[in-house]
């Protein structure tokens, strides 16, 4: 028996030495120490000796298990360091290579542009306005003068929330005139800012959500010639100092008198294109002087104080800034179109 645990010995040794992974070293530890270990099953056979031999051979037994245990823990530590130095060779940062350039989102055409007009309003000395867009028809018709029979008052062109047609998804940011003018006395400096419905027809030009600015001025002595001026000045802000702008006559039924503003398209440069409907030329807003009704109806007097108003889609204020040939592309929300503004 002797000779049977020197040559376990010997043989379980060299193996658990040579074990590289933890999982070879665990199944070792079970062929030699386990319950149906190689090492037990020689030491089931001293029930056979005699009373001098037991003595003997269980020391040289417990002297073989205290052997291979500390080998195994040896061996145990020496593959637990090497693992430890694999994953910290396969995982060490080297500060001397370039870092990789992180993907960062950029923003969006639109927003480019209003934050653009916002900034040129407020350098005109115009405050800035928010509204609701879920509006009621007393402030999106009524107090603009909109009559019942009015075509925009129709289902058909409008999105109503109830079947009486009192609220509505706003159409235009016109509802905030009255809005401002029962909030803010003269003089009125407002240009607001949001979102709009209409019941149109998608194509390169028109959505039936889109975005609008409403400008309001209310003062002494304000005449046509002002909104003039400043419209175009805001046109040359917006586009540079070659913009071209026409002016035609047009009816609001809140603004008296009226007019439509065009710029020279950005896509044939006037010569008449898919994008202009071979007009040359693209309405960017319409606007006015204020009607005196719309100044009564908000409690300020009409003999003293004069004033007026436009409003901008503003979506193909950003066709124009940014050469943009089809409006779709804007909410299509294709990344290769996004990333151009980078």
């Amino acid at each position: 028996m002797k000779s049977q645990l020197s040559k376990l010995g010997e043989i379980a040794l060299s193996e658990i030495m040579g074990a590289d992974t933890p999982e070879l070293l665990e199944s070792l530890r079970v062929k030699y120490l386990g319950k149906k270990g190689e090492l037990t099953a020689i030491l089931r056979q001293m029930s056979g000796l005699s009373a001098e031999e037991r003595p003997i051979i269980g020391t040289l037994a417990n002297n073989l298990r205290e052997k291979i245990e500390a080998a195994i823990e040896e061996n145990r530590a020496a593959i637990n360091a090497a693992v430890l130095q694999k994953k910290l060779r396969s995982e060490a940062l080297d500060v001397t290579m370039p870092a990789t350039e992180p993907i960062i989102g950029v923003r969006h055409p639109m927003s480019i542009v209003v934050d653009e007009i916002k900034d040129i309003f407020i350098g005109m000395g115009f405050r800035i306005y928010d509204g609701p867009e879920i509006e009621m028809s007393t402030y999106n018709f009524d107090r603009l003068n909109t009559p019942a029979t009015h075509p925009a008052r129709e289902w058909t062109d409008t999105f109503y929330l109830d079947n009486e047609s009192k609220t509505l998804l706003r159409t235009h940011t016109s509802p905030m005139q009255a809005r401002v003018m029962e909030t803010v006395s003269p003089p009125i400096r407002a240009a607001v800012f949001g979102r709009c419905y209409r019941k149109d027809e998608v194509d390169a030009t028109h959505s039936p959500m889109f975005h609008q600015m409403e400008g309001l001025v209310i003062d002494e002595g304000i005449t046509f010639a002002d909104l003039k001026t400043l419209l175009h000045d805001m046109a040359v802000a917006m586009y540079g100092e070659n913009t071209a702008t026409r002016f035609r006559p047009h009816h609001f039924p809140f603004t008296e008198p009226s007019c439509e503003m065009d710029v020279l398209c950005h896509e044939c440069g006037g010569k008449g294109c898919r994008v202009c409907k071979g007009e040359g030329w693209i309405e960017l807003l319409g606007a006015g002087v204020c009607n005196p009704r719309i100044l009564e109806m908000s409690g300020i007097d009409p003999e003293k104080y004069s004033g007026w108003a436009f409003g901008m889609g503003l979506e193909r204020a950003a066709m124009r800034r940014f050469k943009i040939s089809d409006l779709r592309l804007m909410f299509d929300n294709d990344i290769r179109f996004l990333e151009m503004f980078k």
